[in-house]
Parts: structure tokens; sequence; C-alpha cells
């Protein structure tokens, strides 16, 4: 929009960019800011700009000039008249706010990088100011002066047209902030930032924050383009022509990427970066390690939050609790589960949040929450190592409630399309989920042999099994599909370790750890048969295709008849398979399949239940590590780093997570 529009190449030149980041000092009355940040050709669709420049060996950002202060406290200036300029539509004033603060983030994002928090600091505290200065701000409180401004700016400002832009950039400065972690290997614990959002003056602000940055994860709302930003006044005008330049270079960041675009960030169909980004701050805060003496304030708010629809009286012993619309948020956390951020906060809400998770599980459209877990699950090929488990860790908390164990069962589906390996017309989500994990488990063992993978999935499967109801034939087929492959495995280990004993007869040296590989496969049956044998055991008479495809696979279960680990469970399935074999036997000979389904299902009715040896339920509850921080701290910061919008950080120097990691 407009002819003048500028191209990085001319920055070099630019004598605004070259006096801001220069050696004289600038007085904050100085009419160079006014020109700075409304002048179009400051602003490009990427913000590269400003790293090429301070980075130049020709530059020399100096402290001792007090330019950054004044451009921070010009901006903080202006916020305190941002919420009357937006009652008043005051577009410009709004994008000369948005401009400061976004010179502000691009600074910041280099000095992070280049300089230690203590270095940082004196960017806000150096004190000699130039003549003229306003200097109504103190120094040495710039730094949370700034902070707490952007958390009151994300707080207070109503989300509008003309005020999308800001609300964004300040929930990516905070983000910017934060970014020191991404330059140390270690989990930082302490610091002046730390300090700050954790106890100073933003603590009273920790649940209107969570709960803003949760709305507009919620609203979901799509950057407005720039012709609704900005509307021709009468017959134009040069202000119009020069804030329309910058609006519509700002726009290009947010739909095209710029500079900043990385691989794998959905830019194509309206961008939702607020939405993004607000969750990408969210889970930053919550995953702050907790102070020696203090918790962390945005988890505990996170922990403890409740519905609106709850009347009871807010627990006083309950820090920064605040009431949110569960409906709202359970129709969002249904529709974004293709992203890592999404899973991972329904992750944090199930597993922290008791008042969510009971919400979640007395549903009854359990279906739109989990079906788009299992569709993560279903294309493991193409989902990062993390995505995975944090979708599977999410069904294994669900499995833990016997409730939502009935209720899977009593939903039905059609035509599930992402499903082809077979054509499934019809088949209750229990099934599927069955199928799904099923499939993950055997993935996992041709592929990545992961035993923690392998153990949430036969745990979720267990917790589910004294609840399978009318399983789908396929389902159960696959159950024993699977088992019939963990057989084969065993037995071409126990080759294996026999061979080669035999050949090192009179050897030292040391064999291969076939023992271990033995004993974890033996594992794996033995958690197999107990699953098995618990829907025989609590729901036979309800599993007909079971029985059916436990009979036709029966020589799978000789060979572990007489195996010491399995004896015990094995004497249910003996009793199972002799009692319908010899009703099958009775019935004559050449059956059809309809013929076997019939005595299968009457004799399911015959069989005494006191023939089955009981054992105890199985039950399995997701419990995170001793320093959950190790993983998730990592993880949060890659999906800053490959998903944060309008962000670009250099991979050389980043030490927190190698970079195939995401």
């Amino acid at each position: 929009m407009g002819a003048n529009t500028s191209h990085v190449s001319d920055l070099s030149d630019n004598p605004s960019l070259r006096a801001l980041v220069g050696t004289e000092s600038i007085s904050e009355n100085d009419p160079f800011w006014n020109q700075l940040y409304i002048k179009k050709q400051t602003f490009v669709s990427s913000y590269c700009c400003f790293s090429l420049l301070l980075l130049s060996p020709q530059v020399e950002n100096n402290p001792r000039t007090g330019n950054f202060g004044a451009l921070v406290r010009i901006f903080l200036g202006r916020t305190k008249e941002l919420k009357i300029s937006t009652e008043c539509q005051d577009q410009l004033f709004i994008w000369q706010a948005h401009n400061a603060l976004f010179m502000i983030r691009c600074l910041l994002k280099v000095f992070i990088r280049e300089m230690s928090e203590e270095e940082l600091h004196l960017q806000f505290s150096y004190q000699e100011r130039a003549p003229g200065s306003c200097g109504e701000t103190s120094s040495e409180d710039l730094l949370e002066e700034l902070l707490s401004n952007l958390i009151h700016l994300i707080v207070e400002v109503p989300m509008l047209d003309i005020t999308y832009s800001i609300l964004f950039e300040a929930v990516t400065t905070l983000l910017v902030f934060f970014s020191y972690q991404l330059f140390h290997k270690d989990i930082l614990r302490d610091g002046l930032i730390y300090q700050h959002i954790m106890k100073g003056r933003c603590l009273s602000l920790t649940s209107r924050l969570v709960k803003t940055l949760l709305y507009n994860f919620i609203r979901q709302e799509k950057c407005p383009p720039p012709t609704h930003i900005f509307e021709p006044k009468a017959e134009g005008g040069l202000l119009y022509g020069l804030a329309s330049g910058v609006a519509s270079g700002l726009w290009s960041v947010f739909t095209l990427g710029g500079a900043g675009s990385k691989a794998g960030i959905d830019q194509e169909h309206n961008p939702l970066p607020l939405s993004n980004q607000s969750l990408l701050l969210l889970l930053v805060l919550a995953n702050l390690t907790d102070g020696p003496d203090w918790p962390n304030p945005y988890r505990q708010a996170i922990t403890c939050f409740r519905n609106t629809q709850d009347t009871s009286s807010l627990s006083v012993e309950q820090p920064h609790t605040f009431q949110i619309n569960f409906n709202s948020l359970y129709t969002a956390l249904c529709e974004q589960q293709r992203s890592d951020q999404a899973t991972l906060l329904l992750y944090t809400l199930l597993h922290q949040n008791t008042n969510m998770r009971t919400y979640m599980l007395s549903r009854t459209d359990m279906d739109n929450l989990v079906m788009p877990i299992l569709e993560i699950l279903y294309h493991v090929e193409d989902r990062n190592s993390h995505h995975v488990y944090m979708a599977l860790i999410i069904l294994l908390i669900l499995t833990e409630d016997d409730a939502f164990n009935r209720s899977i069962h009593e939903v039905v589906l059609k035509n599930v399309s992402w499903y082809t390996e077979r054509t499934l017309t019809e088949i209750s989500l229990g099934s599927l989920l069955i199928l799904v994990v099923i499939r993950t488990i055997q993935f996992n063992m041709t592929r990545t042999r992961d035993k923690y993978l392998h153990t949430n999935c036969l745990a979720a499967l267990a917790n589910m099994s004294a609840q399978f109801r009318c399983l789908h034939q396929y389902a159960a087929q696959r159950i024993i599909s699977l088992f019939a492959l963990l057989s084969k495995k065993h037995n071409k280990v126990l080759e294996q370790a026999t061979q080669s004993l035999r050949g090192r007869q009179g050897d030292n040296t040391a064999l291969p750890d076939y023992a271990q590989d033995l004993n974890v496969i033996e594992e794996v049956i033995r958690m197999m048969l107990e699953i098995i044998n618990s829907c025989l055991s609590n729901s036979l008479h309800h599993n007909p295709n079971l029985v059916y495809a436990l009979l036709y696979k029966r020589e799978l279960f000789e060979q572990f008849r007489t195996h010491p680990s399995f004896q015990d469970i094995m004497q249910n399935l003996d009793t199972v398979i002799g009692f319908f074999s010899q009703r099958l036997e009775q019935a004559g000979s050449d059956l059809s399949v309809e013929r076997v389904q019939e005595v299968i299902m009457k004799g399911a009715q015959a069989l005494p239940t006191d023939r089955l040896k009981k054992f105890p339920e199985l039950k399995f509850k997701y419990v995170e590590e001793d320093q959950p921080e190790d993983f998730f701290i990592p993880y949060v910061w890659s999906l800053v780093f490959n998903s944060g919008v309008g962000l670009h950080w250099s991979p050389h120097g980043i030490e927190l997570f190698s970079m195939d990691s995401g």
C-alpha cells in the first residue's frame, strides 16, 4: 500500500535506524522519535534488519547513550493512554505505540542473544541522559516497569481489529524476554527477569494474564487484514498513507512469515498469530520452575481455575484462581489438536487441573476430543516423538476413569476416513482406540523400540480391559495378532540366545545381552496375557469376537502353558479355550462362521464365572518424572522456536535442545 515501501537492502542507510543504534544520546523530547515510528520506511515484513544493523561492525550500540531506555520510556508513556485511544478509535496513536514496541522487541531479541542478563540490565539502567529528558520513571525499575506494562496491556486492552497487532506484539515481546533459556543447556531457575515475573509487581496480575491468554486461545481470532485496520478517511491524507504503509508491512509478517517464517507453520489459510503466540507464552509461563521458597504462580493459576458455571465460593487456600467458560475451552481444545502446543495444553489441564479433568470426563461428546488424539497416534510416522508421547499420555490419563472406559464403547462411529488400513463403516470409539494403540505398539516394535512408549500403550489397554464391550471383529483380531507378533519375536530372540551360547562354549568374551531382550519381551507378553485375561474374566459374554479370535489362533498359546512366567495367567485362557472348543466339537464339523459365533454366544452365557481364577484388577496411573522440567522446558521452547509467528532465531547458538529434537 503505497509506492515508497522500502526493502531490507535500503535499511543499512536509513538515518533514523542508524541514529537509534548510534553513539549519540537522543532526548526523549526530540522529534526524532515521532519520525522513527511513523515513517513507513522503517518497517518491512521482517525485523531481521535490526539484527543486521546491530551486528554490523560499523554500528556500535552503546548503553551509555540511553537511547534504548528512551525508546522504552516513550512506549511506557503511550501505554497509559492506550485504553482511551481504543475507546476513541484513535488508530494512529495505537499504531505509533505498536511500532515503538515492535522496535523494542527487535532490539531485545538481539540483546538477549548477544548479552548476559547483567549486560541487558545496563540497557535499562544507565541513568545519564541528554538535556531535555523526561526521566520520570526510575531507571532501576525500568525493566520491571516494561514487564508490568506489557502484562497490563495484554489484560486490559480489548481485542479489536485496531488493537490486534499491539496485543500480538505485547505477547511476543514477553516471549522474547524469556528466550534466554534458548541459549542455555541447563534449565534457568533464577535471574532478574524471572524474579520480576514471579515475585514483583507482575505477581498480582497472574490470574488475569493466564485467563486472558486462555481466552486468546479460545477465541481463535484471525489477523484482521490491513483494509480493516485502517479505513480511508475523507480524501485519504498523509497520516493515513503513512500508517497504512506500516499496517501492510506488518500484515505480511503474519500472513507470509517474512524472514521469520519456518517450515511447518501453517500460514496458508487465515493464520491465527495471537492465538498461537498466547498459547506458547502460556506454556512457557506454566513451565517456569518453582523458586526455592515459592511456587510458580502461573502453574498455580492453571491448576485451580474453575468453570464460570461453578457457583461455589472460591477457596481462600487457592491463590490466583479465576473462572473461565469450560465449554468454550473444551471446544477450542477439540478443534486445535493438530498442533503440539494445543496437545500439550490439553495434557497440562488433564494432569494438573482436577476441575477441568472432571468436566471433560463428564462430557457426552468425548469422541470430539478423543478422535483428534487417535489421529495423532495413527499418523505416528509423521509426528515428532514428543507429540506422540503427549497424545498417548492423554489417553492413559483418560483411561484411569472407569466411566470413560465404559462410555467409549457406547459411541458408534461411521466411516472413519483417516483410518486407511481397513474400511471401518461402523465401529465403536472404544474398538477404534484399541486398534490405534495396538498399531502404535507394532510401529514401535519395528521402528523406534522405545520401552517408554510400549509401557504407556499397554497401560492404557490394561486400564480399559475390564470394560471392553462388544469389541469390533477387527479389533479382536488385532489383539490376537499382536500377541502372535510378540510370540514370534520371543522365539527368534530365544533361538539367537541359544545359538550364541552353543557357538561360544569355552569362550569368556561377553555375550550379546539376549537375556535383557528376552526379559523385556516376556514382560510385554505377560501384560498382553493379563489384558486378554482381564477381558475374559470381567466381560466375556460381551465379547464373542475376542473369544472367536482366541479360538482361531489357539495354537499360539500352547508354548506358554508350561512357561514358568505365564503358568498362572494361562490357567484362565486354557479354561476358556477348552470350554468353547468342547462346545464347538459337540456342535459338529464344518461349521459356518455364523454357526460358530452362535455357539460362542450361547456358551458365554453358560460358562460359570467361578471357573475363572480372579486376579487383581489392572490399574495403571500416570505419574510425572521427578524433574519434569528437564523434559517439558526444552520441549516448550522447541515449539516456540519452530512455531512462533514472526520470530526467527538462527539455529547457531541454540543450546537448550538439539535442532532435530522437534
